[in-house]
């Protein structure tokens, strides 16, 4: 029996969170949803072609679903709080909590981490890279669920190095933001602006770190 997606699993849980048992048109609508987004992006999806890829009359889905917003909510929101979350930070835990002897190995193996997250859950990824920007009430889920536990403990490890020495003495989340600008432009740009263009990963990790490490400035003679 092949392996079931791990979106669809994320979509069986999100059935079991509800109060109410979701109706088999109903799942078929948030699947061909998820399908969608991810595809296409929100803005440029339609409820007709989420209704045509479905099965299901477009009317259906607003029985269900007020706007095409509330489709997008409705999906991403539980996700994020009470899939997603779990997910990330499980998942990060080994990677936070361990002891790196450089920032250079730390970056690298954060780096490598989330590639490998956003890779086996590349739809539900894309759709929360897509929109998080755009949808006031997923900036306010990430920052509540993921973003401020995993910036307390990236705060914590670039005090560590710099007291180390290791990094510039600027104020910390100019440092971080730096950071972490650089990887999620590494995974927009693999995942969404060019996703088709061969690359080499691990060459891509390494230039995506030393750049973070040591800017763009030629050395000085």
């Amino acid at each position: 029996m092949p392996q079931q997606e791990p979106v669809d699993q994320w979509i069986q849980e999100l059935i079991n969170m509800g109060d109410e048992k979701m109706t088999e048109k109903q799942l078929k609508i948030v699947q061909a949803a998820v399908e969608v987004f991810a595809e296409k992006g929100y803005a440029s999806s339609s409820t007709s072609e989420i209704a045509q890829k479905a099965g299901v009359a477009e009317g259906t889905i607003f029985r269900h679903y007020k706007t095409k917003k509330d489709l997008l909510i409705s999906i991403v929101s539980p996700m994020m709080s009470k899939l997603l979350a779990p997910f990330v930070l499980n998942d990060f835990k080994e990677v936070l909590e361990g002891e790196f002897p450089t920032l250079e190995g730390f970056l690298y193996a954060v780096a490598v981490n989330r590639l490998h997250f956003a890779r086996k859950h590349l739809k539900i990824i894309k759709i929360l890279l897509q929109e998080i920007p755009f949808q006031p009430v997923l900036q306010e889920e990430f920052k509540q669920h993921i973003a401020r536990r995993v910036i307390g403990r990236f705060t914590e490890i670039i005090e560590h190095f710099k007291a180390k020495g290791e990094v510039i003495d600027m104020p910390t989340p100019v440092l971080l933001q730096f950071a972490i600008s650089a990887m999620i432009g590494l995974f927009i740009t693999h995942f969404i602006i060019l996703p088709d263009q061969p690359w080499d990963e691990e060459q891509e990790i390494r230039h995506t770190v030393n750049l973070i490490l040591h800017g763009m400035s030629a050395p000085q003679l």
